[in-house]
């Protein structure tokens, strides 16, 4: 008892806890992939595209620096050629933002998936308190940003160094190359460069997105008190399940117990099975139903019913454990056992007769009544 009332957060969330953090915008994020993906898009993107954004804004230039008088007085003829020339420069522009757009879609959702929640950016009352506010700064998480912000310089300088001390010559060689080939060789030592830098984000992106998965499940635990109260919130309590359970199960067997007074005969094994028949031909099509049936203190409820009701009492053990495992009550009793149940039932009308004096008294009861052995119980 001292557990569950001790308030602390051991269960993981459940789905529920869960459905409704994400609908609250509280999913795991990582700041970093999502960087690393930007960048990296961003350094792919000016590798695909890099030739040709040149080549556009190299004939811009030239098509600028080779104007006409006439086209650099006239107004209209100025705009048409900027209009004809920077057209060009849409095209590689378009598709490099496209390919920064998918890296930063990719980079943001791979964790966490797409979610858009009103209440994430709806104004916190909170977020404006100044007590709030010392307590981001100073607390756990403004720690880990702060020790992350190291390792990302750390892992940047040293990655950054070991580029310089690798290419280090290339680099020097440049000054010896000709015009403008060594534009196009510093180009793509540059664009190789970025490309390396951006990489080693992802030794922090790999340790922050494990990070941010755990901090968001363990924000979300719950204490046993929490999940046993979002247990009865959403399916019930047990203990008034439990009730109407009960309930249902004492009227059913209250609706049952009014039947047996109705019923042509109860078959028992005499003690423990009590089964009450009711054979009615325009009700039930021609085969006898069962309308009472229980064991132990209800089958003896049965008999006694039975018997103040003046209702025929059979002892036939084998039929009355198969009707009893084999038919539910209000359910006509399997074809295979119509034989047998036609004998008692022949015998118990003989016996009715018998007692009007209207006929002899009849052959008793066989006790080995034709019941199919995958019926026998």
């Amino acid at each position: 008892m001292a557990e569950s009332d001790s308030g602390e957060k051991t269960e993981e969330p459940t789905a529920k806890k869960l459905a409704d953090a994400r609908k609250k915008g509280q999913i795991a994020r990582s700041k970093d992939l999502g960087t690393m993906f930007v960048l990296v898009g961003s350094a792919v993107a000016i590798m695909l595209v890099g030739n040709s954004l040149v080549e556009a804004l190299s004939s811009v230039m030239k098509r600028l620096f080779s104007l006409s008088r006439k086209e650099a007085l006239d107004i209209n003829a100025l705009f048409n050629v900027l209009q004809g020339t920077v057209s060009g420069i849409v095209t590689p522009l378009l598709w490099i933002f496209a390919i920064i757009m998918l890296a930063a879609f990719v980079g943001n959702t791979l964790l966490g998936g797409m979610s858009f929640s009103w209440k994430a950016v709806a104004p916190k009352a909170n977020k404006l308190s100044p007590i709030a506010g010392f307590k981001r700064m100073f607390g756990v998480k403004a720690v880990v940003e702060f020790i992350k912000s190291l390792l990302k310089f750390l892992v940047v300088f040293i990655v950054a160094f070991l580029l310089l001390s690798s290419l280090f010559e290339q680099i020097l060689s440049l000054s010896l190359e000709s015009i403008p080939i060594n534009f196009h060789h510093a180009t793509d030592l540059l664009l190789w460069m970025f490309l390396a830098l951006a990489l080693s984000i992802g030794i922090i992106a790999a340790i922050d997105a494990p990070y941010q998965t755990w901090d968001h499940n363990r924000q979300l635990k719950m204490t046993k008190q929490e999940v046993k109260d979002e247990m009865k919130n959403t399916e019930g309590s047990p203990e008034i399940k439990g009730r109407i359970r009960r309930t249902q199960y004492e009227m059913s067997q209250r609706r049952m117990m009014q039947d047996v007074p109705d019923s042509d005969v109860v078959i028992t094994n005499p003690t423990h099975f009590s089964v009450a028949l009711k054979y009615d031909v325009g009700e039930s099509g021609g085969a006898p139903q069962i309308i009472a049936k229980g064991i132990d203190e209800m089958a003896i409820h049965i008999r006694t019913i039975a018997k103040e009701h003046d209702v025929e009492i059979i002892q036939s053990p084998a039929l009355a454990r198969s009707l009893y495992y084999t038919a539910e009550v209000n359910e006509d009793i399997p074809e295979e056992l119509f034989a047998a149940v036609a004998q008692v039932l022949a015998f118990v009308y003989q016996l009715k007769e018998h007692r009007k004096g209207k006929s002899k008294r009849p052959v008793p009861l066989s006790k080995n009544l034709p019941i199919p052995d995958d019926y026998k119980y």
